[in-house]
């Protein structure tokens, strides 16, 4: 094998040229395209964890998925972290460039919505927004695909905990929805079986940490355009306030006051 760089194994040359301001000299284009660049490198990371997730759960083996789950909570903490960073951008930085954003939006990131279906948040208009582009295979599969929650079910059933077999049949496709069936399953695995504890626990956590980066996310945008529409003729702060409180495990939560 021969000698490698730190700057040849890291591609560190190529990478720092990906930062090209669009305005040509605004000093805060700058922080906003990094800032951005990295949460789409951690949600390529944050698929990987969930993609290597899913092979746990389907072998049993929930101490190593909840490894997984453990490192995806370091890396939303990360990102939450991040927004700290953004928002010393004034409302005047950011306009000093937006213009040059043109019909660009986050809200075309494919990325993001793929975890959405990973996590069992499926939207087929999501999928039909992206029909034509090189990102769609990609996307249609996440949308087929059974959900980590769907994957767990599978699992608590297997424990012997009886999850109503109509929810186990649902098309992939299907949004995740609260059903009573399943929290009677998941009250007994409480009060039953300790390592399902723990991973459930673990999956609320992953729950909460997905909602507090929308949370700071939506006020990140309101401090920065108000209530401006957003770039690429999205509604900006109204849509994204839209977002909150919508738990991906809703189950999770419902059985809180049962428990």
């Amino acid at each position: 094998m021969r000698d490698m760089t730190y700057g040849e194994y890291l591609r560190i040359p190529q990478l720092l040229e990906l930062q090209e301001l669009q305005s040509g000299a605004e000093h805060d284009e700058l922080l906003f395209i990094t800032i951005h660049q990295v949460y789409e490198l951690w949600f390529k990371q944050v698929l990987h964890e969930l993609d290597k997730l899913v092979e746990w759960v389907d072998a049993d083996e929930l101490v190593r998925g909840g490894h997984q789950l453990v490192r995806v909570l370091k890396i939303l903490k990360t990102m939450v972290g991040q927004l700290d960073v953004l928002e010393t951008m004034t409302p005047l930085e950011f306009l000093s460039f937006r213009d040059f954003l043109g019909s660009s939006s986050g809200f075309e990131s494919w990325q993001f919505r793929e975890l959405e279906f990973l996590l069992g948040h499926k939207q087929a208009v999501h999928v039909e927004r992206f029909e034509g582009t090189p990102e769609h295979a990609g996307l249609l599969r996440r949308y087929e695909a059974p959900s980590v929650w769907a994957r767990f079910l599978v699992l608590l059933e297997r424990r012997g905990f009886p999850v109503p077999a109509e929810v186990l049949a649902l098309p992939a496709t299907q949004r995740t929805e609260p059903h009573e069936g399943v929290q009677d399953a998941l009250v007994a695995a409480y009060r039953q079986e300790t390592g399902l504890v723990e991973f459930c626990e673990l999956l609320t956590d992953l729950d909460e940490g997905l909602q507090e980066w929308r949370y700071r996310h939506v006020m990140m945008v309101m401090r920065t355009i108000g209530t401006k529409m957003g770039t690429g003729g999205s509604e900006g702060a109204a849509y994204l306030r839209n977002t909150l409180f919508q738990p991906v495990f809703p189950d999770l939560w419902a059985i809180r006051a049962r428990l």
